[in-house]
């Protein structure tokens, strides 16, 4: 029996309603391959914030330091400004356990209809490999004047040849994995120092990997053509702002965000990662238990995964697959009228564990 120490972050708005889902599918997958989870809960979020003043308590990273993994539900609440609760709570502990690869992967599954024509199941399954801690995200800048008409902003991207080549290598190795193609995302045409030596550390270091046939594009035409043909792509590697905008971008293409799993990656496991569903707090739904738990219950299949149970998490993937395949069981964001708990329990019934 293996046992694994799960930090339990639900946060905001519908993360309160798909953790439940994604334990429950923990358990119970868990349990039939011999893997139990205690779950030690956090309360932090923007209902702390408003109450206390700080989404999470000053020694908040000593407290999941010592978790095999974390999972957070959501973040965000009308009332709390979005940087608020960015930087209050995710970037603290995506920087604090050098969490520098975000992995977003990306599926078009049979019986759900993109809104792109060209995405078809079985074509479309690609990852986005976006750098998690440095670039565009930087604290280095600030605000002068403020108030006047001469009001100024500056911010800082800051690419460092450590930071950049480690999650490029990381990108380079998925793609050994996978089917061989790299994509890099760049725009070194027209931001004349940073993207120009993302783009020479991406050649310094393809060059060690020539079974890898890596490419890159301007983040622009990239859009355009993960539009007009995502079966082209394979893996994605992109910088902090890149890989944020087109994973999002990419989860829409295979149906939509509500269904997109993300793993926040400390690669050499000195620290916990940390894993969360991407669609967000999702305020316009909360509370009534229609959110789409795929995207959570996805991201429970990454924590396996990641914590060396490939059988159990492929057993997951299988069993949301299956229940797009085969039944018509659908959330209201795919034009259906399931409801969350309806959904995951067709999902345990997928998996042989219901």
């Amino acid at each position: 029996m293996t046992n694994h120490r799960i930090a339990l972050i639900p946060g905001d708005g519908i993360g309160r309603e798909v953790t439940p889902a994604a334990c429950a599918v923990l358990d119970a997958v868990g349990a039939r391959h011999g893997i139990t989870f205690a779950y030690d809960e956090f309360d932090w979020s923007c209902a702390r914030y408003l109450a206390e003043g700080a989404m999470m308590p000053a020694d908040g990273l000593d407290r999941v330091r010592h978790h095999d993994a974390i999972f957070l539900g959501a973040v965000g609440q009308p009332g709390v400004p979005d940087h608020v609760s960015l930087w209050g709570l995710l970037i603290p502990l995506r920087r604090g356990f050098r969490q520098y690869v975000n992995l977003r992967p990306i599926r078009v599954f049979e019986g759900v209809e993109s809104p792109v024509r060209a995405a078809r199941p079985g074509e479309v399954d690609l990852v986005v490999v976006r750098e998690n801690v440095e670039g565009e995200y930087s604290e280095i800048g600030g605000r002068l004047n403020r108030g006047f008409p001469d009001e100024l902003a500056v911010q800082e991207a800051v690419f460092t040849r450590a930071g950049v080549t480690r999650v490029v290598d990381y990108a380079l190795g998925l793609a050994e994995q996978r089917g061989g193609r790299l994509t890099s995302a760049t725009k070194s045409n027209g931001i004349v120092h940073t993207l120009p030596f993302w783009d020479e550390l991406v050649a310094e270091r393809a060059a060690a990997r020539p079974g890898v046939a890596v490419e890159s594009e301007h983040i622009d035409a990239l859009a355009a053509k993960l539009v007009l043909d995502p079966a082209r792509f394979d893996v994605i590697v992109g910088s902090n702002l890149f890989g944020d905008i087109l994973s999002d971008l990419a989860a829409a293409v295979a149906g939509g965000i509500g269904m997109a799993p993300a793993a926040n990656i400390n690669p050499g496991r000195e620290h916990p990662s940390m894993f969360e569903p991407v669609h967000g707090s999702a305020p316009d739904i909360a509370g009534r238990g229609i959110a789409n738990p795929v995207g959570a219950i996805w991201t429970a299949a990454m924590l396996l995964a990641h914590l060396g149970h490939a059988d159990a998490a492929a057993e997951v993937e299988s069993a949301i697959a299956d229940v797009f395949a085969k039944t018509a069981l659908r959330t209201p964001d795919l034009g259906g009228s399931a409801t969350t708990v309806s959904f995951t329990r067709a999902v345990l019934d997928a998996a042989g564990v219901g």
